[in-house]
Parts: structure tokens; sequence; C-alpha cells
């Protein structure tokens, strides 16, 4: 009986053809590791039952060469390896199935350009995963296999995969739902203008995760209508309740937007009235300085005829009428902001 890998494989190809991890799976048994590819395609001897899983580091200048020689894949694989990120799919090409799968990378920061792709072939007897960046979701699936955890077929990995990738995008809506509670706190008491970007970013975030990790229904759903033929019934229903699980998550993050928007709606509303408050107070400054202006205006020509321009107290007199034109505008206007009653 074959033993798990008792010893991690480097995590960017450990070959000189870029292969990061293989193993052999046979149903009810421990994944066997294989060992380092070599020039011919003795590796992707199939156990009686099961699968071979080999996964590329597609930055390595080996890994397509061989995959190209060896794997027996189609022209449409190697073609959609240039296409870069799309919605995450499940297509039936042939007898195969393709995957395209968009995961966060392993250092993922909340960014929303921290998304690269996955592109998984998987037939009855091979399945051959390639990416060009450190994934979150696939590196859990590395170490499941590692701690011995069985595949019995070669569908019910990418269905693992494809939770794997679910709880990785439930984990990532907790924490934006946390820090986006410790940001609702934060406006409701005053502080939102330390938080108007963060809230843009986690915004474009949920909007980005949502419409590339979410596997596209229709793609699926014909997949599932009409399988390859060593697609068992089992395994057809672990990819629709994986479905269903991405429905749940999808849920979620349709929720976070919505508090997203919200918040957004609040801060917006908490500007407006700090700019019509400030408005309010340059207009008042501007109604209470019209007498002192329209008389200093007045008084100021350089003509004959300037009244009590030769009263010995004509200064104080004119600062008298001042005062009253002032205090009658600032008491119109008090009453004009009174509350009206109904």
């Amino acid at each position: 009986m074959s033993t798990p890998l008792t010893h991690p494989l480097p995590a960017y190809g450990a070959d000189e053809h870029g292969l990061i991890c293989g193993y052999r799976c046979a149903p009810g048994q421990a994944p066997e590791a294989l060992p380092a590819l070599g020039p011919g395609d003795e590796v992707l001897e199939a156990p009686p039952g099961g699968f071979v899983w080999l996964h590329f580091n597609l930055g390595h200048t080996g890994a397509e060469p061989w995959l190209r020689r060896h794997a027996g894949l189609e022209d449409s694989f190697f073609e959609d390896l240039s296409e870069g990120s799309r919605a995450t799919r499940i297509e039936r090409e042939g007898d195969a199935l393709f995957a395209v799968i968009n995961d966060v990378t392993y250092d993922f920061s909340f960014d929303a350009s921290d998304v690269a792709t996955l592109w998984v072939w998987v037939t009855e007897r091979l399945v051959v995963s390639a990416r060009r960046h450190p994934l979150r979701s696939i590196d859990r699936l590395r170490m499941a296999v590692k701690r011995g955890d069985t595949l019995d077929t070669s569908l019910a990995l990418l269905d693992h995969l494809l939770r794997d990738q679910a709880d990785e995008l439930q984990r990532i809506v907790r924490r934006v739902a946390n820090r986006l509670d410790d940001i609702e706190d934060a406006v409701l008491a005053g502080h939102h203008e330390r938080h108007t970007a963060e809230l843009g970013r986690l915004r474009r975030l949920m909007v980005r995760l949502q419409r590339l990790l979410a596997p596209e229904p229709g793609a699926l759903m014909r997949t599932l209508a009409n399988p390859p033929r060593w697609v068992s019934g089992p395994d057809r229903q672990g990819l629709n309740h994986a479905s269903e699980e991405f429905a749940l998550v999808l849920r979620d993050v349709g929720a976070v937007q919505e508090r997203i928007k919200l918040m957004q709606d609040e801060a917006a509303t908490r500007v407006a009235e700090e700019n019509n408050r400030s408005l309010f107070v340059l207009t008042m400054v501007t109604v209470l300085a019209l007498p002192i202006n329209l008389i200093a205006g007045l008084m100021g020509m350089n003509v004959g005829g300037i009244p009590l321009a030769d009263h010995p107290h004509g200064f104080w007199a004119m600062l008298a009428i001042i005062a009253v034109l002032t205090a009658a505008i600032a008491g119109l206007v008090l009453w004009r902001l009174r509350p009206r009653r109904s």
C-alpha cells in the first residue's frame, strides 16, 4: 500500500520540466508521490481504477514543452493559457473536462489585482493543473493530498478544488465583513474622511472577486447536462453541491457589497452636510458684511457732498448705522431660519 509523501516538494518547480508535485491516486488509498519527470511519459501510467495528478508551474520554461509532447492535451488548453484571467468556468472538451479557475494569490493583500488563473485538464486517468503564480486553493489541495486525503476519482479532485476555492472566498468575505464593522463604527462616529478610499477599494475587490471567481452557471449546467461518459452519478452530484456552495458564498458577497454601498452613501451624506454647513457659514459672513461693505464703498467715493464728512461725530454715527443694519439683517436671517410649525 502506498504511503503519502513525507517531504514537501519545492514550490516553484521540482525538476527541469516545472513539475511542482505529482501523485498517483487510487480509490481508498493514500496518494503516492511521483518522482521527477523524465523525458518520456511513463509517469502518466495510472493505477487500476485511479488517476495521475500533475501540477505544473508555467513560469518554468520547460513546463509547456513537456505538456505539449507528453500530456496529450488539446490545443484549446494551450490557446487559453495566453488569454489571461477570465470568468471561472468548466467546459467539456471531447472526452475531457477543461476548467479555468481564477483564485487569489498566495500573498493576497485585499487588492483587486491579486487574482490569478489556474488551468485544469481532467480526464478519467489524468489530471493536469498549471498556474503561473502561487495560488491559495490549489496549495490547500496539495497539503490535503500530502496529508494522505484520498481522492477516488479525477473529478473528485476537481470537486475538492472548487470547495477549497469556495472556502477561501468565504474567508475573504469574512475578513472584509470584520473590517467593515470597524469602518462602520468610525463612519457613524464622524471619522468618515479617513475611510472613503478604503471603502471604494473594498467594493472594487468584491466586484472583481464575484466576477472572476464565481463559476459561469451556463457552462457548468451544460457540462453537468452532457458530461463525458466516464463521469459517474456521485461525481456529478459533488459538482452540483460545489456549485450550491458557491451560490451561498456569492450571496454573502452581494450582502457585503450592499453594506459597502450603504456606508459609502452614509459617508457621502455626511460630506454633503459638512459642505452645506461650510457654505452656510460663508454665506452668513457675506450677508452680515454687506452693510459695512456697501457703506464703505459709498463713503469712499472721491466726490463732494459726502454726508457727515465735516460732522465731529460722523464716524460714530456711521458706525451706529452699520451696526443697526447688520443687526436687522441678522434678525431677518434668524427669523427665516427658525423651525416652521405645521
